[in-house]
């Protein structure tokens, strides 16, 4: 670009204009008003209006480029309002077509071609010379926007952030980069330092090994370019032919883009650099710098001034001119100067000739360019043969020169953040390089890798001293204090001054001061550890030394040489420094600090801040360290603070996670900075150690537009497999741990391969399969693409073909062979994944287009890339994603798993526990209302049986349900398919709906029973309800005559009263007479009868007054009951030992018995037809039997042991002492029910009131009133009562805590209350009867909550009263009104009346009054109602306390719904230790699990050979060496493999993991006595009781149940 005429260029005053910076307008330049150029230019300002950039100088920030937004980069043309997101895209991406890009429309494609006419009609001269041709062409052209312009016009309007950006891929992509910027929003000459700072150039001469330095330190000759006036020669193109005659290094005329029009560019000083490979085809021997001075040198003096001075030889391009003009002089300036000056003539055909020392003149009219070009190379190369060191270029000296700004002075932001890192490098100053990270980051170094040491030790209990036999609790525990020294150690050490700072910093700074500190630490870390080059050529020459050692097979040499390299890679590793280090300390400072729980002594903020500050910084877009990468651990406590902080700050966003895996320097960094512009170290001299992750945020445009579901896409790097630096020391296994962990983070994994068909391809492979089926059996959906890196010809499709397929088939061969060593059948790789070989494998042409160092980015990568990234979106668009706290549990499950040896054995979903735990507590709810819905409706159903309706079919129930089932289901439609969960959730939705659908069925059915059962009983009492009725009239009729004869004798009250209890005594006797009244029983005698039967009467009588048997449920062994079978009683060939074996088999087996026969005996109790017929002495047989059958059953299948004759009369005893209190309740319910003189004495206030209103010569309607009052008032009670028990249920589910979920959280209040009391009894009662202690404690609270909200209880009790009353005073004036618009009488009205209230109340019975006299209607309905509230008044008063409700009067109490709501689930109990299984479900499918299992000596296990109580978790055993014995059998079997143990282990899944609850430590602390005497045994020896547990407290132990559960 060096043909615009002298006067286009900017001319740059000395100040700027205040007012013109801060509006970013352009202030008026004096060249702009020239008449000659006003039609030809477009000014600045209108250049920023076309490019939409008005307004915008120094406000875009990376942040608005670096987000997933639509791809724009497709097309040849690009608009100009979005020139700059096209622009920075491309360029992010690597992509050198970048400067190939045509602004504005594509005309080819929207203008419809004109139509010419005819050649025969027009004159070619014309055409090809006329005036129209002319103006044609200057239209066409004079609007275009120079490209060069364009990429000017985005770097004013950047913010420094973005140039350095900008500045950094350009040097990338081997463009030329902007030195000296004239800016026309200030008018000042800036010299942009800022933006070289993050270059760095590697070369290699011919007599050295290479070297690479930062671009702003080297020292290299600098050659300089300008012209003077306008030339016809292009002096861009012949710097480019200096450098890479391939490459457009320098934009030029002749370049797609350029413009005859150019505003921003002149005046520009360019800057590249060339570097040499070490060849003898170099064209030159050492690092050269050439400047570029756009535009007229004679119109930009200074910065003509700037370069000549700093350059060590001069180029200049020179016009025909005369020798007094202006230009002239300052040539002959230079030609008398030191420096060579080299002179290129347009108009001049001579060759290199050098006119004196050091001056050179070379013509350019018809040459050869090749010629040219290698002439003017041999006059710079004889140019820097004469170079003394004082003349080499420093970028940055630039800085040095008067009148122009320098942007890392003007910044305040980023002078105040270099300020800050130079206070820090200052600490560093003479420090061994190697001794820095020991003496500045204590915490991280020899303490932090024990302590990791430590950590895998305890996750895998047979590693170091953790052998065989040993007490692995005490271990456990022992390892654990160790572990918590070592953070005590961490935690007092001092927090250096250097930490000191960087943390007062990052907490005092925001915005843009932050990130400038951070980079230019960054910066000035890599300055320092520079000098450790030589210790990484001393590191290759070792490893290759190590390799040739190998191949002569000398051990003794090769273990030499193997120490000397271990000793030079410690040291390259000590000698590593970077910002990722200073993280890590921050990280083991407030992992020590929250472990001990307490602030290090001079941290001068709470280290529970500090996880805010690296928030802060992965917010700001610095990566944060996932997996240390030199101690190969994952600091959770660290990573998950700092996770919650970002969740804080960001809120709960959803994100894809992409990682990325492959083996070492295969390009995965690069491939992930170049798709999403991020920032993971590749040119510091280090490869990726451990794994980092990174944020990518999405656009609100690119979320509407692609349906994406998340906000962020957050990237994982990791290390490569098969890591040089890891030789010697890592095994395959670690790179399996690794691909492991990465698959499993990412929702979708890259897996990046450097080319095909190598051992590191199949190596990769293998990991990969493995650790995807891995995932599969986890059931952790992810998914992943193989992309093939430096592969040529990737264009050939046959080639392309072949490549996939020989893919394929290596796929499906490792999945058989890793699907062998998982213990899984799969034979393909798509049985393990959703794969589809043509668009799940991608290949990628090589990064570099030619050879290093000069080699600029192959366009056809970041087309690649760019292919890539809109597959990975495209995908991301219909796959899940998961939020950043679900990510946090994964990466928690993910490393916890690793640690154990059993990957697939050991994983714990934690997300998915916590989601399922929800669901569960969704459809404990949703049962609820099912469950709640149909106790109304049994209510109503019960009511229309007792009034007379037999006919109930299933039909009805369902029809009265469907409203709450709709309401179910419909919810559940919301909550699966609206939940951000739903895609956990889609696993358990058939199952759940199936669950609900049979819950409704069940309901519907058993309902549906009892009402048949009622509907029975009802017709089975039809004979009594028949005498009753007779009862009733004789009574009613005796009544009133009795009452018409005393009052013609004229008696007062008080005789009438007397004279009734008289004659009602009577009446009762004579109509009772041939009726034998119902006896209460003596069900103990029943009980010793029957026992008789087997046994003697004394020896029963004895067993029952020892009281023995109501113990029997909670012994802690029975080697009372138990008699050994003579072959294998104690002998001399068998040690006592093993009968401590045998007696705990006993034990297990006898307690097992127990439960069993409680089962059984209960069912017979609930199914005997007491309530209906009374008791008999065949149900207390019955359950005899049935204790007897079983204990029989049990007897006839085990050969080990016999059960005395004690222990079966005990256990019938226990049985029927539980079965007698509900006999006795039932029966009591018969007799009221059943004898018609507890019956009429019930009725004898309403007979006294219907003889007294006869006595008083009451009127029909009157009587009937008072007939109908006396029948409502117990059955508006009963309603009342019923309704209330319903409410009640649901009020206390919302108001008490321990009945708000699900199971599991009753369970945790339970065991909160059970700490809280301390009563050992109790707790043996919830070990060994879980569900029988459930429902005692629901009973309790329910208990409680009536005492303790009595108040609240009474006024709802009244509420229901006066509904009720609503209702009947309701009825009575419908259907009054109904029956008189009909003109009815008294016995319609009764009629109507009773069948109004059919579904409400029990109401039914003939009048007994001749209801056909009642007449008025009105009457009867303001009496009715008058007197109805008088009985309700009446009512309410009678309810004055919470005493008098008695809630036994409910057809079923609140504790009996909330039992049978709570408890019709899994209770399935863990063999090992009695954990309850958590499954909301009764008969559910999978495995039983429970989330935290107990110490085993709780349920009275103990040790082989000893009576050492057993301490140990089930979770630790599974995770162990040990063994145990199988159910029933001698036969040992590792606890690894304790599902083969016995059909109760098959479906109990155990995860071996540490995630014991400290209250089951302090549980077995606090009762030790207490176990040890219950079964007989201590905790000594192999059970001895680690010193950690006795430091828990009752308080801790209760924290540990909000924490965990």
């Amino acid at each position: 670009m060096d043909t615009t005429p002298h006067n286009a260029a900017v001319v740059v005053g000395n100040t700027g204009s205040e007012k013109a910076e801060s509006s970013g307008h352009i202030r008026s330049q004096p060249w702009m008003s020239s008449a000659k150029d006003v039609n030809f230019r477009l000014s600045a300002e209108q250049l920023m209006g076309r490019l939409h950039l008005e307004g915008k100088y120094q406000k875009l920030k990376p942040e608005d480029f670096l987000q997933i937004t639509e791809n724009s980069q497709s097309g040849e043309f690009c608009a100009e309002e979005k020139f700059a997101q096209t622009f920075l895209q491309k360029l992010l991406m690597l992509d050198c077509t970048v400067r190939c890009i045509k602004i504005g429309e594509n005309n080819e494609q929207n203008d419809p071609q004109q139509r010419c006419n005819e050649p025969s009609t027009r004159e070619a001269f014309n055409d090809f010379y006329g005036e129209e041709a002319e103006s044609d062409d200057e239209t066409n052209t004079s609007d275009a926007i120079d490209l060069m312009d364009a990429q000017m016009a985005v770097f004013h309007c950047a913010d420094g952030f973005l140039k350095q950006l900008m500045v950094t891929k350009l040097s990338q992509c081997q463009f030329a980069l902007p030195l000296l910027v004239p800016n026309p929003f200030i008018q000042q000459i800036e010299f942009p330092l800022w933006t070289f700072r993050q270059i760095k150039k590697s070369w290699k001469t011919t007599n050295d090994t290479g070297q690479t330095q930062p671009v702003y330190r080297a020292e290299t000759p600098m050659v300089a370019f300008f012209r003077f006036g306008s030339v016809s020669s292009s002096k861009s193109q012949l710097i480019n032919s200096l450098i890479n005659e391939k490459h457009n290094t320098f934009f030029h005329r002749n370049c797609p883009g350029s413009s005859r029009t150019r505003i921003l560019m002149d005046g520009v000083v360019e800057i590249a650099w060339y570097c040499p490979s070490g060849e003898k085809t170099d064209k030159f021997p050492q690092c050269v710098a050439f400047c570029n001075l756009h535009g007229d040198a004679g119109v930009n003096e200074k910065q003509l001034d700037i370069i000549t001075r700093m350059s060590s030889v001069n180029v200049v391009i020179l016009t025909q001119m005369k020798n007094n003009n202006n230009a002239m002089t300052k040539i002959q300036r230079l030609y008398q100067a030191s420096k060579p000056l080299i002179s290129l003539l347009p108009e001049n055909n001579s060759a290199l000739k050098e006119v004196c020392q050091g001056k050179y003149r070379i013509g350019l009219r018809d040459r050869n360019q090749s010629t040219v070009f290698e002439e003017l190379r041999k006059a710079i190369n004889k140019g820097f043969s004469s170079l003394e060191s004082s003349s080499l270029f420093k970028l940055n000296d630039v800085a040095k020169h008067l009148n122009i700004t320098v942007d890392e002075k003007t910044d305040k932001d980023c002078r105040r953040g270099k300020d800050a890192a130079q206070q820090m490098m200052s600490l560093m100053e003479s420090k061994y390089l190697t001794e820095i990270k020991e003496s500045f980051l204590p915490c991280q170094g020899k303490l932090w890798h024990q302590w990791c040491q430590k950590n895998s030790e305890l996750h895998r209990p047979t590693l170091g001293e953790l052998h065989k036999g040993e007490n692995i609790e005490k271990n456990k525990s022992d390892k654990k204090s160790e572990m918590l020294k070592i953070r005590e150690q961490q935690q007092r050490s001092d927090v250096r001054e250097f930490i000191q700072i960087f943390i007062q910093q990052l907490n005092s700074q925001e915005g843009n001061e932050m990130v400038y500190f951070l980079k230019w630490l960054g910066i000035l870390l890599d300055d320092f550890t520079e000098s450790c080059s030589a210790l990484k050529h001393e590191y290759i020459q070792k490893l290759s030394a190590v390799f040739d050692l190998k191949k002569k097979h000398d051990k003794s040499q090769q273990q030499m040489a193997g120490q000397e390299f271990e000793i030079i890679t410690d040291k390259l590793q000590a000698a590593t420094f970077g910002l990722e280090h200073i993280q890590r300390e921050i990280g083991q400072i407030y992992e020590s600090c929250s472990s001990v729980k307490n602030n290090k002594k001079n941290l001068k903020i709470d280290f529970r801040t500090l996880p805010g500050l690296a928030a802060k910084m992965m917010m700001s877009g610095f990566p944060l360290e996932l997996m240390d990468g030199d101690a190969a651990h994952v600091p959770l406590i660290w990573v998950t603070a700092v996770l919650d902080e970002l969740i804080k700050k960001l809120g709960d966003k959803r994100v894809f996670v992409l990682s990325v895996l492959g083996i070492q320097s295969s390009g995965k960094s690069t491939m992930m900075n170049a798709m999403f512009g991020l920032q993971f170290a590749v040119s510091a001299g280090r490869c990726t150690r451990g794994a980092f992750m990174q944020l990518v945020k999405v656009s609100e445009e690119m979320k509407m537009k692609k349906q994406l579901e998340f906000e962020y896409i957050l990237v994982v790097d990791t290390e490569g497999l098969r890591a040089l630096e890891l030789a010697g020391r890592s095994t395959r296994n670690h790179d399996n741990e690794l691909a492991t962990f990465v698959v499993g983070l990412g929702n979708m994994t890259l897996i990046n391969i450097f080319g095909e068909n190598t051992a590191e391809m199949q190596e990769t492979l293998q990991n990969v399969v493995q650790a995807l089926l891995r995932m599969k059996r986890v059931r952790l959906n992810t998914s992943c693409m193989f992309v093939h890196q430096n592969v040529y010809d990737v264009t050939a499709r046959e080639k392309n073909m072949e490549g996939r397929r020989r893919q394929q088939k290596k796929l499906d061969k490792m999945t058989k062979l890793d699907a062998k060593e998982e213990d899984c059948n799969k034979e393909f790789f798509s049985d393990v994944i959703a794969f589809d070989v043509q668009n799940d494998v991608k290949y990628f042409s090589q990064l570099w287009e030619g050879s290093p160092p000069m080699a600029p980015p192959n366009p056809k990568y970041s087309r690649n890339i760019q292919e890539l990234k809109d597959t990975i979106l495209s995908k991301a668009s219909t796959a899940s994603s998961i939020t950043l706290s679900q990510f946090k549990m994964r990466i928690n499950d993910l490393w916890t798993a690793l640690l154990n040896e059993n990957f697939v054995f050991s994983f714990k979903n934690t997300l998915e526990i916590s989601v399922y735990r929800k669901l569960e507590t969704k459809y404990i709810n949703w049962t609820w209302s099912l469950r709640s819905a149909m106790l109304s409706i049994e209510d109503k159903f019960y009511n229309r049986i007792a009034n007379g309706y037999i006919d109930i079919h299933d039909n009805d129930l369902i029809a009265e349900l469907k409203t709450a089932k709709d309401e179910v289901e419909k919810s559940m439609k919301s909550y699966f398919d609206e939940d951000k969960d739903k895609d956990i959730l889609c696993q358990w939705r058939g199952r759940f709906v199936t669950q609900i659908k049979g819950l409704h069925d069940d309901l519907v059915k058993e309902t549906e029973r009892k009402l048949n059962k009622a509907i029975e009983h009802k017709k089975a009492r039809e004979n009594l309800d028949e005498r009753r009725r007779e009862y009733e009239n004789t009574l009613f009729t005796r009544s009133k005559e009795c009452a018409v004869s005393l009052k013609s004798k004229g008696a007062d009250e008080r005789v009438l009263k007397k004279e009734f209890d008289t004659l009602w005594s009577k009446w009762v006797t004579e109509m009772a007479e041939d009726i034998l009244p119902l006896k209460d029983f003596d069900l103990w005698d029943d009980v010793t009868q029957v026992l008789s039967e087997n046994h003697e009467l004394t020896f029963v009588n004895q067993r029952l007054n020892l009281q023995d048997f109501k113990q029997i449920v909670h012994r802690g062994d029975y080697d009372d009951y138990i008699v050994l079978q003579r072959h294998l009683e104690q002998s001399g060939e068998i040690v006592s030992s093993q009968n401590n074996i045998l007696n705990a088999k006993c034990n297990d087996s006898v307690r097992q018995l127990i439960h069993n026969v409680m089962q059984e005996t209960q069912k017979i109790v609930e199914k005997s037809p007491v309530r209906r017929n009374g008791y008999n002495v065949s149900y207390i047989q019955a359950i005899t039997d049935c204790v007897q059958k079983l204990v029989h059953q049990h007897q006839s299948g085990n050969q080990t042991f016999k059960l005395k004759r004690e222990f079966i009369t005990d256990l019938c005893l226990y049985v029927c002492n539980t079965a007698i209190k509900k006999f006795t309740e039932l029966h009591k319910e018969f007799r009221e029910s059943n004898d018609p003189r507890i019956y009429l004495e019930k009725h004898k206030t309403q007979y006294y009131s219907i003889f007294k209103n006869h006595w008083s010569g009451a009127t029909t309607t009157t009587i009937l009133i008072d007939f109908i009052c006396s029948k409502l008032e117990p059955s508006i009670l009963e309603s009342v009562y019923n309704k209330t028990a319903i409410d009640f249920a649901a009020q206390m589910r919302s108001d008490i805590r321990a009945l708000r979920e699900n199971r599991s959280n009753l369970e945790k209040h339970i065991l909160k209350s059970l700490a809280e009391k301390e009563d050992f009894g109790q707790y043996m009662q919830y070990i060994q009867q879980p569900k029988e202690h459930f429902k005692q404690f629901i009973k309790k609270e329910v208990k409680k909550y009536f005492n303790e909200q009595s108040e609240i209880i009474l006024n709802s009790f009244k509420g229901n009263l006066k509904q009720k009353e609503q209702i009947v005073s309701n009825a009575v004036h419908v259907v009054t009104v109904e029956v008189k618009n009909k003109r009815g009488d008294g016995n319609m009205w009764f009629r109507s009346f009773t069948k109004t209230l059919t579904n409400v109340l029990k109401f039914t019975g003939e009048s007994r009054v001749n209801v056909t006299e009642v007449k008025d209607l009105d009457f009867l309905e303001n009496h009715l109602s008058k007197t109805l509230n008088e009985m309700m008044i009446k009512l309410q008063n009678s309810f004055s306390s919470i005493n008098d409700i008695k809630m036994e009067k409910c057809r079923k109490k609140p504790d009996e719904i909330l039992i049978d709501h709570f408890c019709q689930c899994c209770w399935v109990q863990c063999p090992f230790c009695k954990a309850i299984c958590t499954n909301t479900m009764e008969d559910h499918s999978g495995d039983h699990t429970v989330p935290f299992h107990r110490s085993t000596g709780l349920n009275g296990r103990f040790y082989k050979g000893t009576s050492n109580l057993a301490n140990c978790f089930c979770t630790t055993e599974v995770a162990s060496d040990n063994w145990l014995y199988a159910e029933n059998s001698e036969e040992k079997i590792f606890w690894k493999e304790y599902r083969k143990g016995g059909p109760e282990l098959v479906n109990w899944s155990i995860t071996p993991d540490l995630s014991e609850l400290p209250y089951w430590k302090w549980v077995v602390c606090r009762f030790q006595k207490d176990l040890e005497k219950l079964y007989n045994k201590t905790f000594k020896g192999h059970g001895e009781i680690p010193y950690e547990w006795r430091r828990y407290t009752k308080e801790d132990a209760i924290k540990s149940l909000n924490k965990y559960i």
